[in-house]
């Protein structure tokens, strides 16, 4: 009885072999992940209700000011009801993508040599600059099954995945993980310069991995003459979804709002395909636990932000899933934004389960799914990343952006500040 109490009135120090419970508890959860694909959920939440039980019975934890917040929290409902709603809509926004019928022309553009191969990498990064990395690279799956006749290589497979987190990795809507980080307040421009390791990573990949395409089985372009005419209409309810989330988030602070108005608004243009919504919400609930999760920990035991820990948790984000490392570095603070969207976006590429977009495009060739295939033959992934990260480093440098948590809150309380200090009817002032 005496330990127990010991145990419950020193909560915040219960370490095993130096590191908090929390980190072991959410660790043996992300390997869960990692080794059990098919039960990726049931492991998540079984994870979040184990660290919940700990926090219950040995601290003085608060679910309701965890969740809702106080005048020191914002609480976590914010990122929660923003992303639920930001993945949900996304994934209906590539459905409206995928029938406007521009990803079947898509290959009319491409040569028939290995720089065809090269410029399907290309689109897939452009695409995935404001769709969802998965939605890219599922579309660039799809084609690359059909102009090379069922016969993808193994490494141009890991091409096409990271050449859509090297795209999401500067844009605020074209990577979970940045999309993160401007729900919590960091501004879409401290992310923008995470282009630079992108590109450079992407002229070391792409070549080696169009040739090694080339040579297992060159392209063919199929006929043209039946396809469909691009949808303009389903294009412009795309472009309406994007336009709203940043209207929303930039007036509101709330961009789930504006996706869904959108897709409300487009439902009167076309009719609305909701076959995607159910894996949606069943992928949304997934990575909302693993943000639970690492929401929850001690992140003053972490390692100091610095450029050497960016790199390393690039790694890191090859073996567990990036959305929370995300959710640890923000809660952290710290970093160089631009570096760290750089680092977990595109470092989950070098492993087939180390990004969602991986896992999305080995469920179409099973044969990636293997970690001795992807390394073996997407070896020009590792070198791209560290090229990238090397070329960001000497282009911009590392520059720890302001605590976007402060700031976001000072400047709450100073329009809070202004509307008590306004006189009732600002009409009517004394003399």
């Amino acid at each position: 009885m005496q330990l127990l109490m010991l145990l419950l009135n020193s909560a915040n120090e219960i370490q095993f072999y130096g590191i908090a419970i929390e980190f072991i508890l959410f660790g043996l959860t992300l390997i869960g992940v990692a080794l059990f694909h098919h039960h990726t959920m049931k492991v998540a939440l079984t994870g979040l209700v184990a660290l919940l039980l700990y926090k219950f019975i040995f601290t003085d934890f608060s679910i309701v000011n965890h969740i809702i917040g106080d005048s020191e929290h914002e609480g976590e409902w914010h990122i929660i009801v923003n992303l639920f709603g930001l993945l949900t809509g996304f994934a209906v926004l590539a459905r409206h993508f995928e029938e406007s019928y521009v990803p079947v022309h898509l290959p009319e553009i491409l040569p028939l040599n290995w720089r065809g191969g090269w410029l399907l990498l290309l689109i897939v990064l452009v695409l995935s600059s404001f769709l969802d990395n998965i939605a890219a690279a599922m579309i660039g799956a799809s084609i690359a099954n059909v102009i090379y006749k069922g016969k993808v290589h193994v490494g141009f497979l890991a091409a096409i995945v990271a050449a859509s987190n090297a795209g999401g990795a500067g844009s605020v809507v074209g990577d979970t993980t940045t999309t993160m980080m401007w729900i919590d307040g960091v501004s879409p421009v401290d992310v923008l310069h995470a282009y630079a390791g992108s590109f450079g990573a992407f002229l070391v990949f792409s070549g080696i991995a169009a040739i090694q395409q080339q040579k297992l089985q060159p392209l063919v372009l199929a006929e043209s003459a039946n396809l469909k005419p691009i949808d303009w209409g389903r294009i412009m309810i795309v472009a309406l979804i994007l336009g709203l989330t940043i209207l929303t988030n930039v007036l509101f602070d709330f961009p789930a709002l504006g996706v869904w108005a959108a897709i409300l608004i487009g439902t009167l243009i076309r009719k609305t395909n909701w076959s995607d919504l159910p894996h949606a919400v069943s992928g949304s609930i997934f990575l909302l636990s693993l943000v639970l999760c690492a929401s929850l920990m001690p992140v003053g035991d972490l390692p100091d932000a610095s450029w050497h820990s960016s790199l390393s948790l690039g790694f890191i984000s090859s073996v567990f899933d990036n959305i929370p490392l995300t959710k640890l570095a923000l809660d952290q603070g710290g970093y160089d934004w631009g570096v760290l969207a750089y680092a977990v976006g595109f470092g989950g590429s070098m492993i087939w389960f180390g990004s969602s977009a991986g896992v999305a495009v080995s469920g179409i060739f099973p044969n990636a799914k293997s970690v001795v295939n992807w390394v073996k033959s997407g070896w020009h992934i590792i070198i791209a990343y560290m090229v990238g990260f090397a070329f960001l480093l000497l282009t911009f440098g590392w520059h720890p952006h302001t605590p976007h948590r402060e700031y976001k809150k000072k400047n709450r309380q100073a329009i809070e500040s202004v509307e008590q200090n306004q006189p009732s009817n600002p009409g009517l002032t004394p003399n």
